[in-house]
């Protein structure tokens, strides 16, 4: 370990990042580690340590860092993996990022002992470094503590040494991003395979998405100036809103029009305050809106719009505070129960009644040898009526995972040419195998606009991860050319009054799932008596219980024909929870 890590540069750093925040335990979840930004010091110092030898590990492909708390309240913080072609970090080294960070939090002595196991275990050698010395790259949102813990993971990165001067491993920094952008950036450098920031920058994402846009916009006739509806976009005064403006500038430049001469743009940004932490997901955000099921700050009711003397129709979306989830949704007047939500099962539903008629129109579903697999992906919490709509009325394949971006995204991979997945929260994406590119690639010689459209969407939506931008423009672009208004979306079919709890439990752990955790194994004989109950609120009626991630609670949702028979439900299985741990 001494030929490539500075040891006593190792301790030095060590003492000044890691002994703050002793005898905290860390998790890596879903969303790597989150926590308040006071306690995250040790497990950023860690994390650095950890993404330079998973690099090393990969024959020195690079890494990315994400410092993030995506929708959680401004005082909170966060960082996240990403591997090599912009996927999350591998799930089995998870355990690992976690049992680092612990060790770190207990001693120095502890650290170096499982860093050492760890090096040898996993074999990675750091005395030849001729198949790599680590490559990161580390980006950030706008929170007030980024910059603390960005010098963290610096500060770890730097002990890859051969001495006290000269540094081997390599490292950029991306600034200010989004998560999507930092995946995307992570994607293309391992494909470029170089990490020169003259060569690989951010400006690769605003290119190859504006460009499959507008190749979109020729194809089919419209223009981002004169879309069919104004576009009213809340930024969660995040990182998305000013990266939006680079995107809608360069959308304009590239049109040879101003957003200030002759053609104006009915897209509008607000909540776009990012240079005001203190403002991040402040009664706004996507996060903010489906769970209140109402507007934002900022955004004003009525389906109408009025530009240049016409009639628009009129939609809302909003991201997240690292833009890597979107809604949608629009209200008729002041009345709240006038609220539209097109979540994400709407935006998968959307998408799917778009591919399933692409491939009709294609003619590549004619050729039998070609056996195309399409379907939707979708968590427990997906409404059970977009289930309906897709498999009953699209007849299309559902599968069900787990919750977890992850899950969905590897069932989405190993099942289909084309797999349409997002969860409830608007966090997804769609993802093409290599078969359909190859077989859409081979066929477009005959001018089909199907099969030109299908390449361009390869193109448009970011195959990395759920971006609220590369998403938005790919619903934009479906309603245009399907001559969708938002009205029409949203009455495809109608959802199920549902409703979501949260009981407090003495010991979450002993909720354990199966049947993508639609079903409880453990505590015993607890799922009978909530089979028992849902039976007697009629066929529409469904519940199920699954433990928190985050906190001694489990969650119990519910569905019904009546919103009152939906919270009825959930309060009753709320309640058979709250006995069985009382027994």
């Amino acid at each position: 370990m001494e030929k490539l890590i500075n040891l006593q540069l190792l301790e030095k750093l060590y003492n000044k990042n890691c002994t703050s925040n002793k005898g905290f335990k860390y998790a890596y979840g879903t969303a790597g580690f989150r926590y308040n930004a006071d306690v995250l010091n040790t497990v950023m110092f860690t994390t650095g340590i950890l993404s330079v030898l998973r690099s090393i590990y990969l024959q020195n492909k690079t890494i990315g860092i994400m410092i993030t708390a995506s929708h959680n309240p401004p005082q909170d913080n966060g960082v996240k993996i990403v591997e090599p072609m912009g996927e999350m970090l591998d799930q089995s080294w998870e355990s690992i990022a976690t049992d680092l960070a612990n060790s770190a939090s207990n001693s120095y002595n502890d650290f170096i002992t499982y860093l050492n196991h760890l090096i040898k275990d996993k074999g990675i050698d750091l005395i030849d470094t001729s198949n790599g010395i680590g490559s990161v790259i580390v980006g950030r949102d706008s929170r007030e503590s980024g910059p603390r813990l960005l010098e963290t993971v610096l500060d770890a990165v730097y002990c890859f040494q051969h001495d006290s001067t000269e540094r081997v491993s390599k490292i950029l920094d991306a600034g200010i991003l989004t998560t999507p952008q930092l995946h995307y950036l992570v994607y293309k450098t391992n494909v470029a395979k170089t990490l020169e920031k003259n060569e690989i920058g951010i400006g690769c994402y605003f290119d190859d998405f504006t460009r499959a846009w507008l190749d979109l916009c020729e194809l089919y006739g419209f223009s981002t100036e004169h879309l069919k509806f104004a576009l009213t976009i809340d930024a969660a005064n995040g990182v998305g809103g000013f990266q939006m403006e680079k995107m809608i500038s360069l959308l304009f430049t590239l049109c040879k029009t101003t957003v200030d001469g002759g053609n104006s743009t009915n897209i509008s940004i607000v909540n776009n305050d990012w240079q005001k932490p203190n403002l991040l997901n402040n009664k706004c955000g996507a996060d903010y809106v489906k769970t209140n099921q109402c507007l934002p700050n900022g955004v004003v009711s009525n389906s109408k719009f009025s530009t240049g003397g016409e009639n628009t129709q009129k939609l809302n979306c909003s991201f997240d505070g690292d833009a890597d989830r979107v809604i949608f949704y629009y209200q008729d007047n002041e009345n709240k129960s006038s609220f539209h939500l097109l979540d994400g099962d709407r935006i998968s539903t959307l998408f799917a009644k778009f591919f399933q008629h692409l491939l009709k129109e294609s003619g590549l579903l004619d050729a039998s040898d070609n056996d195309i697999k399409v379907g939707v992906v979708q968590t427990a919490y997906a409404n059970g009526n977009s289930t309906k709509y897709i498999t009953e009325v699209l007849k299309m394949d559902v599968s069900c995972t787990p919750t977890g971006v992850k899950h969905l995204h590897h069932e989405a991979v190993e099942k289909y040419d084309i797999g349409i997945y997002f969860e409830a929260n608007g966090h997804g994406t769609i993802v093409f195998s290599e078969k359909i590119k190859s077989l859409v690639n081979n066929s477009m010689s005959n001018g089909n606009k199907a099969l030109k459209t299908i390449e361009i969407f390869t193109r448009l939506i970011n195959r990395t991860v759920g971006d609220a931008i590369s998403d938005m423009l790919g619903v934009l672009a479906v309603l245009c050319i399907l001559n969708l208004t938002p009205q029409d979306w949203y009455n495809e079919y109608s959802d199920l009054p549902n409703k979501l709890i949260k009981v407090v439990v003495p010991d979450r752990t002993v909720f354990k799932t199966t049947n993508a955790e639609r079903q409880l194994v453990s505590p015993a004989g607890l799922q009978g008596k909530i089979d028992e109950l849902v039976s007697s609120y009629g066929a529409d009626s469904r519940s199920f219980v699954r433990a928190s991630g985050t906190e001694d609670a489990v969650r119990v949702y519910a569905e019904s024909s009546t919103k009152e028979m939906a919270e009825s439900l959930a309060e009753k299985v709320g309640q058979l929870v709250s006995n069985c741990c009382g027994e």
